[in-house]
Protein backbone atom coordinates (compact mmCIF):
# COMPACT_ATOMS: atom_id res chain seq x y z
CA UNK A 1 0.00 0.00 0.00
CA UNK A 2 1.26 3.76 -1.06
CA UNK A 3 -0.12 5.08 2.28
CA UNK A 4 -3.35 7.24 3.16
CA UNK A 5 -4.68 9.80 1.78
CA UNK A 6 -7.32 12.08 3.26
CA UNK A 7 -9.45 13.74 1.52
CA UNK A 8 -11.45 16.64 3.05
CA UNK A 9 -13.79 17.95 0.36
CA UNK A 10 -15.94 17.51 -2.08
CA UNK A 11 -14.33 16.03 -5.24
CA UNK A 12 -15.21 14.05 -8.30
CA UNK A 13 -15.27 10.52 -7.71
CA UNK A 14 -12.49 9.58 -10.33
CA UNK A 15 -9.95 10.98 -8.07
CA UNK A 16 -10.82 8.46 -5.35
CA UNK A 17 -10.89 6.24 -7.69
CA UNK A 18 -7.71 6.43 -9.87
CA UNK A 19 -6.14 7.11 -6.18
CA UNK A 20 -7.05 3.97 -4.67
CA UNK A 21 -5.49 2.27 -8.19
CA UNK A 22 -2.27 4.24 -7.10
CA UNK A 23 -2.21 1.73 -4.13
CA UNK A 24 -3.98 4.32 -1.70
CA UNK A 25 -6.22 3.69 0.87
CA UNK A 26 -8.48 6.54 1.07
CA UNK A 27 -10.21 8.41 3.05
CA UNK A 28 -13.40 10.86 2.16
CA UNK A 29 -14.47 12.93 4.98
CA UNK A 30 -15.74 15.53 2.82
CA UNK A 31 -17.97 17.75 5.84
CA UNK A 32 -14.38 16.79 7.84
CA UNK A 33 -13.62 20.02 10.43
CA UNK A 34 -9.86 21.04 10.68
CA UNK A 35 -10.13 20.67 14.31
CA UNK A 36 -10.81 16.85 13.20
CA UNK A 37 -8.23 16.80 10.92
CA UNK A 38 -5.56 18.15 13.37
CA UNK A 39 -6.66 14.99 15.43
CA UNK A 40 -6.03 12.11 12.96
CA UNK A 41 -3.65 14.49 10.38
CA UNK A 42 -0.81 12.05 11.63
CA UNK A 43 -1.70 8.83 9.83
CA UNK A 44 -2.14 10.33 6.65
CA UNK A 45 0.38 10.26 3.36
CA UNK A 46 -0.98 12.53 1.38
CA UNK A 47 -3.91 15.35 1.77
CA UNK A 48 -6.74 16.66 -0.55
CA UNK A 49 -8.19 20.15 0.51
CA UNK A 50 -10.26 22.74 -0.76
CA UNK A 51 -10.07 26.35 1.27
CA UNK A 52 -11.70 25.09 4.81
CA UNK A 53 -8.33 23.43 5.89
CA UNK A 54 -5.52 26.32 6.81
CA UNK A 55 -1.82 23.93 6.52
CA UNK A 56 0.44 26.22 9.05
CA UNK A 57 3.34 25.15 10.76
CA UNK A 58 1.53 23.78 13.53
CA UNK A 59 -0.60 21.60 11.20
CA UNK A 60 2.34 20.38 9.49
CA UNK A 61 4.52 19.88 12.52
CA UNK A 62 1.60 16.99 13.39
CA UNK A 63 1.43 15.41 9.93
CA UNK A 64 4.28 13.78 10.43
CA UNK A 65 3.86 10.92 7.53
CA UNK A 66 2.56 13.76 4.90
CA UNK A 67 4.43 13.88 1.81
CA UNK A 68 1.85 15.75 -0.52
CA UNK A 69 -0.92 18.62 -0.61
CA UNK A 70 -3.34 18.56 -3.15
CA UNK A 71 -5.62 22.20 -3.34
CA UNK A 72 -8.24 21.77 -5.12
CA UNK A 73 -7.89 25.50 -6.89
CA UNK A 74 -5.32 27.90 -7.15
CA UNK A 75 -5.26 29.59 -4.12
CA UNK A 76 -2.42 28.94 -1.97
CA UNK A 77 -2.61 31.30 0.99
CA UNK A 78 -3.87 28.41 2.96
CA UNK A 79 -0.84 26.41 3.00
CA UNK A 80 2.30 27.62 4.54
CA UNK A 81 4.39 27.17 1.52
CA UNK A 82 7.89 27.66 2.72
CA UNK A 83 7.63 25.47 5.82
CA UNK A 84 5.86 22.84 3.45
CA UNK A 85 9.24 22.99 1.67
CA UNK A 86 11.39 22.34 4.56
CA UNK A 87 9.10 19.56 5.63
CA UNK A 88 9.48 17.83 2.62
CA UNK A 89 6.03 18.11 1.75
CA UNK A 90 5.12 18.95 -1.93
CA UNK A 91 2.01 21.05 -2.75
CA UNK A 92 -0.09 20.97 -5.72
CA UNK A 93 -2.77 23.29 -6.88
CA UNK A 94 -4.58 23.19 -10.04
CA UNK A 95 -5.44 26.24 -11.09
CA UNK A 96 -5.84 24.92 -15.13
CA UNK A 97 -8.80 23.30 -13.97
CA UNK A 98 -11.25 25.59 -13.31
CA UNK A 99 -9.63 28.49 -15.15
CA UNK A 100 -12.22 28.21 -17.94
CA UNK A 101 -14.92 28.30 -15.40
CA UNK A 102 -13.57 31.78 -14.01
CA UNK A 103 -13.06 33.02 -17.13
CA UNK A 104 -16.85 32.16 -18.76
CA UNK A 105 -18.19 33.82 -14.93
CA UNK A 106 -16.43 36.90 -15.23
CA UNK A 107 -17.40 37.74 -18.31
CA UNK A 108 -21.00 36.33 -17.74
CA UNK A 109 -20.92 38.74 -14.68
CA UNK A 110 -19.64 41.54 -16.77
CA UNK A 111 -22.60 41.30 -19.31
CA UNK A 112 -25.65 40.63 -17.07
CA UNK A 113 -24.52 44.45 -15.03
CA UNK A 114 -23.48 46.08 -18.15
CA UNK A 115 -27.25 45.32 -19.30
CA UNK A 116 -28.87 45.87 -16.06
CA UNK A 117 -30.26 41.77 -16.10
CA UNK A 118 -30.75 41.49 -12.33
CA UNK A 119 -32.66 44.41 -12.01
CA UNK A 120 -34.46 43.70 -14.92
CA UNK A 121 -35.33 40.15 -14.39
CA UNK A 122 -36.50 41.44 -10.48
CA UNK A 123 -39.01 44.16 -11.96
CA UNK A 124 -40.20 41.87 -14.86
CA UNK A 125 -40.53 39.12 -11.88
CA UNK A 126 -43.03 41.81 -10.11
CA UNK A 127 -45.12 42.50 -13.67
CA UNK A 128 -43.27 45.79 -14.05
CA UNK A 129 -42.05 47.05 -17.12
CA UNK A 130 -39.60 49.68 -17.24
CA UNK A 131 -37.61 49.32 -20.55
CA UNK A 132 -35.57 52.56 -20.87
CA UNK A 133 -34.52 52.67 -16.61
CA UNK A 134 -33.05 49.16 -17.91
CA UNK A 135 -31.16 50.78 -21.03
CA UNK A 136 -27.76 49.23 -20.55
CA UNK A 137 -24.04 49.80 -22.33
CA UNK A 138 -22.40 47.84 -24.31
CA UNK A 139 -18.53 46.35 -23.87
CA UNK A 140 -17.45 46.85 -27.62
CA UNK A 141 -15.05 49.96 -27.78
CA UNK A 142 -14.59 49.69 -24.55
CA UNK A 143 -10.95 49.22 -23.01
CA UNK A 144 -10.28 46.67 -20.20
CA UNK A 145 -7.52 46.26 -17.83
CA UNK A 146 -6.44 42.57 -16.68
CA UNK A 147 -4.53 42.98 -13.45
CA UNK A 148 -2.44 39.41 -13.01
CA UNK A 149 -1.91 37.00 -16.48
CA UNK A 150 -2.30 33.72 -14.70
CA UNK A 151 -3.70 30.96 -15.38
CA UNK A 152 -7.64 32.61 -15.24
CA UNK A 153 -6.34 36.16 -16.54
CA UNK A 154 -5.07 34.66 -19.87
CA UNK A 155 -8.24 33.01 -20.43
CA UNK A 156 -10.31 35.60 -19.34
CA UNK A 157 -8.21 37.58 -22.28
CA UNK A 158 -9.08 34.85 -24.66
CA UNK A 159 -12.74 34.89 -24.04
CA UNK A 160 -12.90 38.87 -24.58
CA UNK A 161 -10.37 38.36 -28.09
CA UNK A 162 -13.99 38.18 -30.19
CA UNK A 163 -16.00 40.75 -28.57
CA UNK A 164 -13.83 44.01 -30.30
CA UNK A 165 -12.71 45.51 -27.00
CA UNK A 166 -9.46 46.61 -26.12
CA UNK A 167 -7.38 44.42 -23.32
CA UNK A 168 -4.66 46.12 -21.26
CA UNK A 169 -2.72 43.64 -19.21
CA UNK A 170 0.11 44.16 -16.42
CA UNK A 171 1.77 41.48 -14.84
CA UNK A 172 4.15 42.85 -12.10
CA UNK A 173 6.17 39.24 -11.80
CA UNK A 174 6.03 38.76 -15.89
CA UNK A 175 6.98 40.28 -19.17
CA UNK A 176 6.89 39.39 -23.12
CA UNK A 177 3.72 37.05 -22.37
CA UNK A 178 1.88 39.14 -25.21
CA UNK A 179 4.28 39.15 -28.18
CA UNK A 180 2.43 36.38 -30.21
CA UNK A 181 -0.94 38.26 -29.36
CA UNK A 182 -3.42 40.71 -31.91
CA UNK A 183 -5.95 41.23 -29.28
CA UNK A 184 -4.00 41.85 -26.12
CA UNK A 185 -1.26 44.71 -24.68
CA UNK A 186 1.32 44.10 -22.03
CA UNK A 187 1.42 48.02 -20.15
CA UNK A 188 1.58 49.62 -16.55
CA UNK A 189 -0.33 50.48 -14.19
CA UNK A 190 -0.13 53.87 -15.11
CA UNK A 191 -2.02 53.72 -18.65
CA UNK A 192 -4.55 50.82 -17.62
CA UNK A 193 -5.31 53.94 -14.48
CA UNK A 194 -5.43 56.48 -17.52
CA UNK A 195 -7.55 54.44 -20.39
CA UNK A 196 -9.54 51.61 -18.86
CA UNK A 197 -13.30 51.48 -18.78
CA UNK A 198 -13.12 47.87 -16.93
CA UNK A 199 -10.77 46.35 -14.66
CA UNK A 200 -10.57 42.43 -13.92
CA UNK A 201 -8.25 41.15 -10.96
CA UNK A 202 -6.70 37.76 -11.07
CA UNK A 203 -4.65 37.76 -8.28
CA UNK A 204 -3.63 35.51 -5.29
CA UNK A 205 -4.00 36.88 -1.82
CA UNK A 206 -0.19 37.32 -0.76
CA UNK A 207 0.84 40.38 1.65
CA UNK A 208 1.28 42.66 -1.23
CA UNK A 209 -1.95 42.30 -2.69
CA UNK A 210 -4.23 42.49 0.38
CA UNK A 211 -5.97 45.66 0.15
CA UNK A 212 -4.28 46.29 -2.83
CA UNK A 213 -7.67 47.88 -4.41
CA UNK A 214 -8.33 50.71 -2.04
CA UNK A 215 -9.87 54.42 -2.12
CA UNK A 216 -6.62 55.40 -3.25
CA UNK A 217 -5.79 53.24 -5.67
CA UNK A 218 -9.72 53.27 -7.19
CA UNK A 219 -9.67 57.45 -7.41
CA UNK A 220 -6.59 56.58 -9.77
CA UNK A 221 -8.86 55.96 -12.76
CA UNK A 222 -9.35 58.29 -15.03
CA UNK A 223 -12.96 57.07 -15.46
CA UNK A 224 -15.05 55.55 -13.20
CA UNK A 225 -15.25 51.84 -13.56
CA UNK A 226 -16.64 48.33 -13.40
CA UNK A 227 -14.26 46.17 -10.93
CA UNK A 228 -14.64 42.39 -11.52
CA UNK A 229 -13.48 40.33 -8.49
CA UNK A 230 -13.00 36.42 -9.03
CA UNK A 231 -9.67 36.21 -7.33
CA UNK A 232 -9.54 37.04 -3.78
CA UNK A 233 -11.76 38.79 -1.44
CA UNK A 234 -8.87 40.75 0.63
CA UNK A 235 -7.28 41.53 -2.78
CA UNK A 236 -10.40 44.67 -2.31
CA UNK A 237 -10.86 46.65 0.97
CA UNK A 238 -14.60 46.35 0.67
CA UNK A 239 -15.14 49.37 2.76
CA UNK A 240 -13.45 51.80 0.88
CA UNK A 241 -15.12 50.07 -2.45
CA UNK A 242 -18.49 50.89 -1.18
CA UNK A 243 -17.57 54.84 -0.96
CA UNK A 244 -16.18 54.75 -4.45
CA UNK A 245 -19.40 52.93 -5.90
CA UNK A 246 -21.68 55.46 -3.70
CA UNK A 247 -19.33 58.33 -5.22
CA UNK A 248 -19.54 57.58 -8.14
CA UNK A 249 -22.99 56.22 -9.50
CA UNK A 250 -21.36 55.73 -13.22
CA UNK A 251 -18.94 52.86 -11.82
CA UNK A 252 -19.88 49.57 -10.40
CA UNK A 253 -18.28 46.57 -9.82
CA UNK A 254 -18.71 42.51 -10.14
CA UNK A 255 -18.38 40.44 -7.19
CA UNK A 256 -17.31 36.88 -7.04
CA UNK A 257 -15.53 37.10 -3.51
CA UNK A 258 -15.07 38.84 -0.18
CA UNK A 259 -13.29 39.89 2.90
CA UNK A 260 -15.75 37.92 4.57
CA UNK A 261 -17.45 35.00 3.25
CA UNK A 262 -19.26 33.97 6.31
CA UNK A 263 -22.29 36.36 6.36
CA UNK A 264 -22.76 34.55 10.13
CA UNK A 265 -19.83 36.01 11.72
CA UNK A 266 -19.97 39.25 10.18
CA UNK A 267 -18.91 41.68 12.82
CA UNK A 268 -21.32 44.67 13.23
CA UNK A 269 -19.36 47.13 11.32
CA UNK A 270 -18.93 44.23 8.57
CA UNK A 271 -22.96 43.66 8.28
CA UNK A 272 -23.56 47.72 7.85
CA UNK A 273 -20.75 47.57 5.39
CA UNK A 274 -22.12 45.06 3.56
CA UNK A 275 -25.39 45.51 3.73
CA UNK A 276 -24.83 49.17 2.27
CA UNK A 277 -23.19 47.25 -0.83
CA UNK A 278 -25.97 44.49 -1.30
CA UNK A 279 -28.58 47.28 -1.79
CA UNK A 280 -25.90 49.39 -5.24
CA UNK A 281 -27.72 48.57 -8.11
CA UNK A 282 -24.60 48.51 -10.11
CA UNK A 283 -23.20 45.64 -8.16
CA UNK A 284 -23.68 41.83 -9.18
CA UNK A 285 -23.05 39.39 -6.45
CA UNK A 286 -22.27 36.01 -6.10
CA UNK A 287 -20.97 33.55 -3.35
CA UNK A 288 -17.48 32.55 -4.74
CA UNK A 289 -18.40 30.06 -7.43
CA UNK A 290 -17.17 31.37 -10.31
CA UNK A 291 -14.57 28.30 -10.32
CA UNK A 292 -17.72 26.15 -9.65
CA UNK A 293 -19.08 24.09 -12.44
CA UNK A 294 -19.91 20.87 -12.87
CA UNK A 295 -17.06 20.67 -15.58
CA UNK A 296 -14.15 22.13 -13.30
CA UNK A 297 -15.03 19.50 -10.78
CA UNK A 298 -14.19 16.96 -12.81
CA UNK A 299 -11.27 18.91 -14.51
CA UNK A 300 -9.74 19.88 -11.13
CA UNK A 301 -9.70 16.12 -10.25
CA UNK A 302 -7.94 15.19 -13.17
CA UNK A 303 -5.08 18.28 -12.82
CA UNK A 304 -4.54 17.47 -9.78
CA UNK A 305 -3.96 13.14 -10.23
CA UNK A 306 -1.68 14.00 -13.14
CA UNK A 307 0.45 16.19 -10.52
CA UNK A 308 0.16 13.33 -7.61
CA UNK A 309 1.35 11.07 -10.67
CA UNK A 310 3.97 12.69 -11.94
CA UNK A 311 5.32 12.92 -8.55
CA UNK A 312 5.46 9.35 -7.56
CA UNK A 313 7.16 8.75 -10.79
CA UNK A 314 9.76 10.97 -10.32
CA UNK A 315 10.36 10.59 -6.77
Amino acid sequence: MAGKVLVTDGVDTSLLTELEKMGFEVDYQPSITLKDVLDIIQVYTGLIINSKILVDRHFLDKAVKLKFIGRLGSGMEIVDLDYAEKKKVAVFSAPEGNRNAVAEHALGMLLALANKMRVADREVRQFTWNREKNRGFEIMGKTIGIIGFGNTGSTFAQKLSGMNVKVLTYDKYKSNYAIESNFIRETNMPEIFERADLLSLHLPLTEETKHLVDYNYLKKFNKPIVLINTSRGPVVKTEDLLIYLQKNKNAGACLDVFENEKPAQFSEKEYKIYSELYRLDNVLLTPHVAGWTSESKKRLANVLLRKIQKFYLTE
